[in-house]
């Protein structure tokens, strides 16, 4: 499907639900293609990198001490 910019700004709503419904839709703009929205991956299909999170670093790490406890410790190695 195509739109162009001023179909996605007029109506937006109509155009994220045909992407929800697993259309990709080509934005235009002057008659040339700008962008594609497509939709996301299924939660199955999902790689194991995708699913690790920012914090993801930290999920085999034992903490034997309080949050406040860990902060206040990095923030006393500071060089000020």
């Amino acid at each position: 499907m195509k739109v162009s910019t001023k179909e996605l700004r007029i109506q937006p709503g109509r155009i994220i639900d045909q992407v929800t419904q697993g259309e990709e839709v080509t934005v235009t703009f002057r008659g040339k293609a700008l962008a594609k929205i497509v939709p996301l991956q299924s939660d199955e299909s999902k790689s194991t990198a995708d699913e690790e999170s920012i914090f993801g670093m930290w999920g085999s790490r034992k903490q034997e001490e309080s949050v406040e406890e860990l902060v206040r410790n990095m923030r006393q190695e500071r060089p000020f």
